[in-house]
């Protein structure tokens, strides 16, 4: 393969606020904190990783593209979440055995069901 994935770019009114929390969430390292590119990732040297940009304007309409996680427990990670700023997000997937949330600029991110032990 010719590609290696490097990252994943995410507009933000305010990158470093937006990193920072998305660092908590996932307990990843800040690799970069300019205010312009604030970049984290699972380890400094793993990738990819998640790099937030400035744009000027908010989001306004549902994401195109969204990040699932899929946890070990499934209701206190979204607890945990939600104590960190994430909210519920209603975009119609009516009941769902994965909860669907907002971070703190309204991007939608899917918290889905507990992982499976290979035990």
């Amino acid at each position: 393969m010719t590609l290696e994935w490097e990252q994943v770019i995410v507009d933000a009114t305010d990158p470093v606020a937006l990193g920072r929390w998305w660092a908590e969430a996932l307990g990843w390292v800040v690799v970069s904190d300019a205010p312009d590119e604030y970049e984290i990732r699972p380890a400094p040297d793993r990738k990819p990783g998640l790099l937030f940009v400035p744009v000027p304007e908010g989001k306004t309409v549902k994401n195109r593209l969204h990040l699932d996680f899929r946890p070990a427990d499934h209701r206190a990670e979204v607890h945990r979440l939600l104590s960190l700023g994430a909210r519920y997000a209603d975009i119609g997937q009516g009941e769902q055995t994965w909860a669907t949330l907002w971070d703190p600029e309204g991007n939608e991110f899917c918290v889905l069901s507990d992982r499976v032990s290979d035990t």
